[in-house]
């Protein structure tokens, strides 16, 4: 071998040699990120709704009064059952019973004037028949104007009689008033059920709830056959909400313990409610109410205990899914291509909003803010030969507590960046990562914030 070919392999030995180690540095140099691995697998998924609000019954009535008075006799308490038309009050009598009196006196009064109306109407009616009989055997012995006199006075007389008559309607209605009123002096059920609700005392004085209900309320009475929740959904998921939903319900009161029922009524006008902004001010909250009927209600259940329902809207059975911390967004030339989100439940939409400064910026959702490119959803797949993780577009379907299910983007067994929440919210495409030791600070704490 000549000299000149042992120099040529020495310089490439060199520069192979030179470029390892550059290389070796050049990894040892390039940071690396610790996060939570995890592997993407198939679960069974149920997608719900969490809203609360308050027990009620199906029917109740408000028992009020017609007429003011004082009440004289209060025969039952609260608690206890009644039947339809049961004793409730009894107001004091004395001033409509006078009033009956009143009426009837007034009554035979118009009736008295009704028959001497109709004895004058007779008088005048026979003496004008006189009048024009005698008119026609003799003009002499009857004038015109005698005769026109006559005829006047019978009309006068049926003219009587008629006001008469009316009048005597007049006083029959308002002694049927009277007795209407005497007869609200005793107030009975209207329905059966528990005096769930008592608002007065005996010696009260008991006033109509013309112009304000509460003021005039005495009791109410509650169906408790049937028991109701009526909860408050959020506008974002009440689309998602459908009528004979199933629902589990757990009641403040009852610990432990948990009801079922269905979804019988979504209400279509909204509840406003006022809400803090985040800058400092107020808006309006958008609601709508839901009522859910419990199939076997609790023996002892009262009205207005709180409660909390979470409804099922929708099932998926071992599915592929991904953790929902793990979803992030990120501008289209980190991803490997463009999706659309098929899910807008609160859970997705809260994922990656940060602890408290976060944008209002709905996460995952495509969106436009003056020219700035279009935000697409992703999750951060790691190669296990590299450790580098790249941002890949997916698709996800429905939100369960903790997981997304994912439609396309990702394979079963592949591994992703799961956490935690800040390092996904930092993590840049291409960076090398690392299984991090032990749980990551603040990890928990997000992924049950982009459940709840």
């Amino acid at each position: 071998m000549t000299a000149k070919r042992k120099f040529v392999f020495i310089a490439i030995g060199v520069v192979v040699v030179g470029a390892l180690i550059a290389l070796s540095a050049s990894k040892r140099r390039q940071p690396t990120v610790q996060v939570r691995l995890e592997k993407v697998g198939k679960r069974d998924l149920v997608s719900i709704v969490t809203a609360s609000g308050k027990i009620q019954p199906k029917k109740k009535v408000d028992v009020s009064s017609d007429i003011t008075g004082r009440i004289v006799s209060l025969p039952v308490k609260e608690g206890d059952f009644v039947t339809r038309g049961q004793v409730l009050v009894r107001i004091d009598p004395t001033q409509y019973e006078a009033g009956v009196e009143r009426a009837q006196a007034m009554l035979a009064s118009a009736q008295a004037a009704g028959a001497q109306a109709r004895a004058s109407k007779d008088q005048a009616t026979r003496a004008f028949n006189r009048a024009r009989d005698i008119r026609a055997q003799n003009v002499q012995l009857m004038s015109q104007e005698a005769l026109e006199q006559a005829q006047t006075q019978s009309q006068i007389a049926d003219a009587n009689l008629e006001a008469a008559q009316h009048q005597v309607d007049v006083s029959a209605a308002a002694l049927r008033e009277s007795q209407d009123a005497l007869r609200k002096t005793t107030i009975i059920a209207p329905m059966p059920g528990k005096i769930t609700r008592l608002a007065v005392e005996e010696g009260e004085v008991a006033v109509p709830g013309t112009f304000s209900r509460e003021t005039g309320l005495l009791m109410t009475i509650s169906d408790l056959s049937v028991i109701e929740v009526q909860v408050q959904v959020d506008e974002t998921d009440v689309v998602r909400l459908h009528v004979g939903d199933s629902t589990e319900v757990s009641i403040d009161a009852y610990q432990d313990t948990t009801f079922t029922g269905r979804v019988t009524e979504i209400k279509n006008s909204a509840v406003l409610t006022a809400a803090s902004s985040g800058q400092g001010g107020q808006e309006q909250a958008v609601d709508y109410q839901v009522v859910i009927t419990l199939d076997r209600p609790p023996r002892d259940v009262r009205p207005d205990l709180s409660a909390t329902a979470r409804i099922v809207t929708a099932t998926r059975s071992q599915v592929l899914t991904v953790p929902i911390i793990a979803l992030t967004v990120r501008e289209p030339e980190a991803a490997d291509s463009t999706v659309h989100r098929t899910d807008t439940s609160k859970a997705a939409l809260r994922a990656q909003q940060p602890p408290a400064t976060a944008s209002a910026r709905p996460a995952g959702r495509d969106t436009t803010v003056r020219g700035k490119p279009k935000e697409i959803e992703g999750v951060f797949v790691v190669d296990t030969l590299t450790k580098v993780a790249r941002f890949r577009a997916v698709k996800v379907g429905i939100t369960g507590d903790e997981f997304f299910e994912v439609v396309s983007g990702v394979r079963e067994g592949e591994t992703i960046v799961a956490g935690s929440y800040q390092a996904i919210r930092d993590l840049k495409s291409g960076t090398h990562v690392r299984q991090a030791k032990g749980p990551m600070a603040g990890d928990s704490a997000n992924a049950r914030r982009a459940g709840s």
